[in-house]
């Protein structure tokens, strides 16, 4: 499923949290890895001098060698990278996901004592949005469990949510875990009790949106799949369903249906992605 994952690494502690998830997916899936660091001279205060900027270097260096030799460790055939900078971080990334064909990507955040910021600034936010391939994202808490038993996708039936339908039966499907579908209908978008008809037909919706996501998984030959409709805060209620049902890995959409400016998948993803203890795969629309 995946031939070629790519860990982008700061040397931080959440860094080396996900390069053991890297390694992790890399084994499960039979993965070459790529390692890479960033070089950021350009954001070096003034003044500082070239052996400074030597010692950024072989920190780089260093966070790339540590992230290789974990996945020697563990059996699995990795590449360290330490790209030149000039570039925004994050292009550079993508750059070298498209480059060497990277069909997967994982990287660290912050989790729920992160200020509400990802590890490395601004860039993984932008690798989680830009990325045409899926992100896996870790935090320090983070659990990876290589089984991948059971597997949680939420959806709201927009076009985003069924490419993320469509990973998570793959990801199902070759790890023969159990599918969970569920739908959120979040009550914060009503205002009065006069919502009670608007709510019930959200909750109808939910139920058609989640039953064909169980369709499908039969189709494609997924043994056992639950679905279920709930009601409340998005990002609340998928990390309680996860931690219920002991999930071993939450598949996403970027992007989900809009509406007040705002999207019901697109920040929900987000917030998961910092309060969850599990694995978020985000994957974007195909179209």
């Amino acid at each position: 499923m995946y031939d070629r994952i790519l860990f982008p690494t700061d040397g931080s502690d959440v860094a080396d949290a996900a390069a053991e998830a890297a390694v992790t997916f890399a084994r499960r899936f039979d993965a070459d890895l790529h390692a890479v660091h960033v070089l950021e001279f350009g954001e070096l205060p003034p003044g500082v001098e070239d052996d400074a900027a030597d010692e950024f270097a072989h920190l780089g260096e260093e966070a790339v060698r540590s992230a290789t030799e974990l996945a020697a460790d563990a059996g699995v055939d990795a590449t360290g990278t330490v790209l030149e900078g000039g570039r925004p971080v994050h292009r550079a990334v993508l750059e070298y996901a498209d480059e060497h064909d990277a069909d997967c990507i994982v990287m660290g955040t912050y989790g729920r004592t992160g200020l509400d910021r990802f590890v490395l600034g601004s860039v993984a936010e932008r690798i989680l949005r830009e990325a045409p391939v899926p992100v896996v994202t870790v935090h320090e808490d983070t659990v990876v469990d290589s089984a991948l038993d059971s597997v949680l996708v939420p959806t709201d039936g927009s076009d985003c949510a069924a490419a993320a339908v469509d990973h998570a039966i793959d990801l199902a499907t070759v790890t023969d875990a159990t599918l969970h579908a569920v739908n959120v209908v979040d009550l914060g978008v009503f205002w009065d009790e006069s919502a009670a008809i608007a709510l019930d037909a959200l909750e109808d919706a939910g139920e058609r949106v989640t039953e064909r996501a169980v369709e499908r998984a039969a189709d494609a030959g997924v043994a056992t799949a639950d679905a279920a409709v709930l009601t409340g805060t998005p990002h609340h209620e998928i990390v309680a369903y996860a931690d219920e049902h002991d999930i071993d890995c939450i598949v996403m959409g970027t992007h989900g249906r809009t509406g007040l400016d705002r999207y019901l998948l697109g920040s929900a993803t987000e917030r998961v992605v910092r309060h969850t203890d599990v694995p978020v795969i985000s994957v974007k629309d195909r179209s």
